[in-house]
């Protein structure tokens, strides 16, 4: 029986079938969706490129320019040099901002990352009972957007029509949580019931990491729960404790939508515009039509907030090559 070749394959004559005849290549219109994708895919790290360079470094490079200029009602937009950044230097009402946010950034973070890992401790404890739940309801203020969760703390607070106000009809008290003199401890607790939840997650994705087994051989040599914790959990922490303490600062430092909320609950002029130094800068730039100004005191705590930020990743690192 004679052959013949199919593809590469040498098959009797008498037994080819349709199945071994090659069939014709798909129309390209077929395969118009599947090459968009694949193209797609080559335009990625441009895309990522482009919009990086958009959004993020063109906005920098322009604050740092107009920082280098002032608008004058007679002449208009003139150079100026360093003037907005020496006019900084001695701007009182910048460094009571920069100062406020400094004590509640000292006093607020560590309460926040203290409770956030208690309760790490705790739902790593596998001892607390309802541990989906309670990691639901902790986390999910943080879900709250910064703006509802001010309004909701803001009723809260207020002592006539508030919560505070009920107590005080109630227990025959006068207590104002919205005081000048307890006010950044109120901004503080709000905030801190912001984002508690997320950084106890992650605290416990950290300590997810850890193999039980240390914690029965820890057991097994006489270890209290005490010192499983001391010995074995708290140092595992250190990694995910620099990067939470990181992000603290910097949002800390970036203090604006509570006290933004507040300054229309609170009585008399307690939140003033110069609150925060984002306040500050908003005002001078929307309202005080000063943006260059505004730019030179962004650049300026940009770099505090970075000096800080590193001067605590150096220190992180060094405790962890101890």
């Amino acid at each position: 029986m004679s052959e013949q070749v199919v593809g590469r394959a040498t098959v009797p004559v008498g037994s080819v079938t349709a199945s071994h005849v090659r069939k014709p290549a798909a129309p390209v219109s077929e395969n118009r969706h599947r090459s968009d994708w694949r193209g797609w895919k080559f335009m990625w790290p441009f895309a990522a490129v482009f919009v990086f360079v958009f959004v993020f470094v063109i906005p920098i490079i322009y604050a740092i320019y107009i920082s280098f200029f002032q608008n004058r009602m007679i002449g208009g937009t003139v150079f100026v040099g360093l003037k907005n950044y020496s006019r900084l230097m001695v701007d009182g009402q910048f460094w009571n901002a920069v100062g406020r946010v400094a004590l509640f950034t000292v006093v607020q973070v560590p309460v926040m990352l203290f409770l956030s890992a208690l309760m790490a401790l705790a739902l790593d404890s596998m001892k607390l009972h309802g541990t989906k739940f309670f990691r639901i309801s902790t986390f999910l203020p943080y879900a709250v957007p910064a703006v509802v969760s001010t309004m909701i703390w803001g009723f809260v607070y207020s002592a006539k029509y508030g919560l505070v106000g009920s107590l005080n009809d109630i227990l025959g008290t006068n207590i104002d949580v919205l005081n000048p003199k307890v006010l950044l401890a109120a901004i503080g607790n709000i905030n801190t019931w912001e984002f508690t939840g997320y950084n106890m997650l992650i605290f416990y994705s950290s300590l997810s990491t850890i193999p039980h087994s240390l914690y029965e051989a820890a057991s097994i040599d006489g270890a209290s729960e005490l010192q499983i914790v001391r010995q074995i959990k708290l140092p595992e922490l250190k990694g995910s404790l620099a990067i939470t303490v990181i992000f603290s600062i910097i949002g800390s430092f970036q203090l604006f939508n509570e006290p933004s909320v507040l300054q229309n609950m609170v009585p008399g002029n307690a939140i003033t515009s110069y609150y925060t130094p984002n306040m500050y800068a908003y005002n001078l730039s929307f309202a005080g039509n000063q943006s260059s100004y505004a730019a030179a005191l962004a650049i300026v705590m940009a770099v505090i907030t970075m000096v800080i930020a590193y001067a605590v990743q150096l220190r992180s690192l060094k405790e962890q090559m101890k």
